[in-house]
C-alpha cells in the first residue's frame, strides 16, 4: 500500500507500509529496497528514536594497515621480537600471581 505525505518542507514523498511478523521480521517493499539499492545481505543499522525507528546501512569500517594503527599504542622504543613479547606476557604473568 502506498500513500502520499507532505513534509513541512513542501516535499511530497511516497509512504509505504508494511507488517511485523510473529518472528518479529518486516519485510521493506521492494520499492524502498530498490531506490536504496538494498539487495539480499545488506547490514543496517537500526537507531531507535522517540517516534520509532530509522534504518540505515552499516558502513564498513575502512581498512587500515599495521602501519597506520601501531603509533597508537604509545611505544616509542625498538621493534620487539616474538620472543620478547611471549617472555613479557610470562613475566607479568608470574608477577601478578606472586602479588606483585
Amino acid at each position: 500500500m502506498v500513500s502520499y505525505r507532505i513534509r513541512p518542507t513542501g516535499v511530497s514523498i511516497a509512504m509505504e507500509t508494511t507488517r511485523l511478523s510473529s518472528k518479529g521480521q518486516v519485510i521493506l517493499p521492494k520499492a524502498i529496497r530498490d531506490h536504496y539499492h538494498w539487495s539480499t545481505g545488506t547490514e543496517l543499522e537500526i537507531e531507535t528514536r522517540p517516534d520509532g525507528v530509522v534504518l540505515r546501512p552499516r558502513k564498513p569500517l575502512a581498512s587500515t594497515s599495521l602501519d597506520e594503527v601501531v603509533g597508537c599504542t604509545g611505544y616509542r622504543g625498538p621493534a620487539k621480537s616474538l620472543d620478547d613479547m611471549q617472555e613479557a606476557i610470562a613475566r607479568g604473568v608470574r608477577e601478578y600471581h606472586a602479588g606483585g
